[in-house]
């Protein structure tokens, strides 16, 4: 499958290169791409230093942390789409950089996020020392116990 994939993006970049020198002829063509890189890098610095700050505001609890961790990855999508040689991957890249485009893209990104993670956290099963909230006085835990999943003991989160 990996196979697959790697042919069909040699295809899809070869046909738009193709395409595109046809179009607007191949010194232009040349020109584009060198832009497109030029750009990408001026952009993946400053919206990475604006991601940077977000994360600072949101440690701060002046920003959304879901957004700031959205943006961050994001910009690193399309850092990495970036340095990946090719029209059509720097115009994802790109887009993925633009701050109104990432606007767009964020809550598709975070649906998609959700359902993966959530996949994810489902099959994980919880393991590990339960504290029950009636037995903690004044800070120190009066009472505990171990829940390894297997038994018929007392379980403190349902389905686990």
């Amino acid at each position: 499958m990996p196979a697959l994939l790697f042919v069909l993006y040699v295809v899809v970049e070869i046909a738009a290169l193709f395409a595109v020198a046809q179009w607007l002829g191949v010194v232009a063509t040349v020109l584009l791409l060198i832009a497109g890189s030029a750009a990408g890098m001026l952009l993946i610095g400053s919206q990475g230093r604006r991601v940077l700050e977000q994360f600072r505001r949101a440690g701060r609890g002046e920003v959304e942390p879901g957004t700031a961790l959205a943006d961050g990855a994001l910009v690193a999508t399309g850092g990495f789409l970036m340095f990946v040689p090719g029209l059509v991957t720097s115009v994802f890249g790109l887009l993925f950089l633009l701050p109104p485009t990432r606007w767009l893209i964020r809550p598709v990104a975070a649906a998609f996020a959700t359902r993966r993670l959530g996949a994810l956290a489902a099959r994980m099963p919880y393991r590990g020392v339960v504290i029950d909230g009636d037995d903690v006085v004044d800070g120190t835990v009066v009472h505990q116990y171990y829940d390894d999943g297997h038994g018929s003991g007392y379980r403190a989160i349902p389905g686990a």
